[in-house]
């Protein structure tokens, strides 16, 4: 099956053709560093790491680049507000990302432009619209981008142009022709943040930096731009309309878009007290739990973030850790030699159909299955199956915990494992001394510590609930 994937641009599904052969250029809109990412960055984040480490694996030469907006309005605001310089909160909070991103596992970008390392290219392409006329300075310094001069304007987010000018506010004095225009540069106030510019001391709109960073580091057409859900208007709409301004040729060919994390079935907001940074999630579940989650659902879909759901996501990961636990040893077999095996090619039917993780997962459950069958009757069989699965789940980024670490961690019970397996010794001396009253005692005390006990042929192990 070839690749295929969901363009938001054409809103269906296409067979995915790359610009240059055996090459994908892909850029997606990262943080606003102004504070600690949260649940939804996390959707982001997993989702385009995944998708990439996907299609490495299937030979595709991959450029990925996602960048950081490190001068906002935002980011300015709060830093006033900490009385610290901007420069300061921001390093502070990339470093802080940067440790999210490793607990959760998300690889690195191949390139991390920031928009204050590329004022140049911003100013330039600015100045290319003031000079086409796609562009205007007001009175104040301001430099606005003119959304009449563009009538493909709204063909992402299949806005009608017109129906935004009716609804668009018109304040007392403003200075832009037009109210749906957007800022491409912003003129500053005495004192605070600024570059130089034909046009006087200012700093970057938000979208402008987005067309420069991301045409100067893959080209003026390149093949994916992703992003969160709540981007394609008017941030990539924006995008679109200046970059194809600037240059003359389509922006992007491919546009996905990650869906909405919701929280208890309710819009994430800080308004609402149902807001959660990713450190604050990671502290209650362990980071390959919260991966699972958000890998555990299509991309594009909607996420409930909820107790029940992550507690779900647990359980999952626990099925293949428990499927895996004689089989520490095993080491996944390399992806090229798996041609003839069903659940192999089942994975990679589901991850060429717009990236469906959900179906690769199903997959990868009933190869747990198999194992399990087989561990019973055919080690050296059950022992090939586990090396597949580690492949698989390779490309996921997901089962690198030693299974007794995993399922034996994370308990919120007064016990640790020395008291647990002194108490597992004495079960075993109550049971040969017939003393099963006993024996289902420290079972249920166990139990109702979180404790839950496996009995096999092979004596006890245990994993925490």
């Amino acid at each position: 099956m070839a690749l295929t994937l969901y363009n938001t641009l054409t809103r269906q599904k296409e067979v995915y053709k790359p610009i240059e052969a055996g090459k994908i250029r892909m850029y997606v809109c990262g943080i606003t560093v102004y504070d600690y990412c949260h649940i939804g960055h996390a959707r982001v984040m997993v989702s385009f790491d995944v998708i990439t480490r996907y299609l490495r694996s299937q030979g595709w030469d991959v450029t990925y680049v996602r960048n950081i907006t490190d001068v906002d309005d935002k980011i300015l605001n709060r830093a006033i507000e900490n009385g610290e310089s901007f420069t300061d909160l921001t390093d502070r909070m990339i470093d802080a990302m940067h440790e999210d991103e490793d607990a959760l596992g998300v690889l690195r970008p191949d390139i991390e432009p920031r928009a204050t390392g590329h004022m140049d290219d911003i100013l330039d392409m600015v100045q290319i619209l003031v000079d086409n006329h796609y562009a205007y300075v007001a009175d104040n310094g301001d430099v606005y981008y003119r959304i009449s001069r563009f009538p493909e304007y709204g063909k992402l987010s299949n806005k009608n142009p017109e129906d935004l000018l009716a609804g668009a506010r018109v304040e007392v004095g403003d200075i832009k022709e037009d109210p749906r225009d957007f800022a491409l540069w912003k003129s500053a106030k005495p004192g605070e943040v600024s570059w130089d510019s034909p046009w006087g001391p200012g700093r970057p709109g938000w979208h402008i930096e987005c067309s420069a960073m991301s045409i100067c580091c893959l080209g003026e057409t390149f093949d994916i731009h992703g992003g969160g859900p709540d981007l394609p208007f008017p941030h990539h709409e924006n995008e679109i309309a200046q970059s194809e301004a600037a240059t003359g040729k389509q922006y992007v060919n491919y546009w996905m878009h990650a869906g909405a994390v919701r929280v208890d079935d309710e819009k994430m907001s800080k308004s609402l007290g149902n807001f959660f940074t990713i450190r604050e999630v990671l502290k209650k579940y362990h980071p390959e739990v919260v991966r699972y989650f958000l890998l555990s659902s299509h991309y594009r879909s909607p996420i409930n973030y909820s107790e029940e759901n992550l507690i779900e996501a647990k359980g999952g990961l626990e099925r293949f850790y428990t499927a895996l636990r004689p089989f520490a040893d095993v080491q996944p077999v390399a992806l090229d030699t798996l041609k003839d095996s069903d659940y192999y090619q089942r994975f990679v039917t589901a991850m060429d159909d717009d990236f469906n993780t959900r179906e690769a997962l199903a997959a990868m459950y009933d190869l747990v299955r198999d194992i399990n069958t087989q561990a019973k009757t055919d080690e050296a069989r059950a022992r090939q199956l586990v090396a597949e699965l580690k492949a698989m789940a390779g490309i996921f980024g997901i089962l690198d915990a030693d299974p007794e670490a995993f399922l034996q961690g994370g308990g919120e019970g007064d016990l640790d494992a020395a008291q647990i397996e002194a108490l597992i010794v004495e079960r075993a001396d109550a049971k040969k001394n017939r003393d099963f009253a006993r024996a289902d005692q420290i079972r249920e005390d166990l139990l109702a510590q979180g404790v839950v006990l496996e009995d096999s042929r092979e004596g006890t192990t245990w994993r925490r609930e």
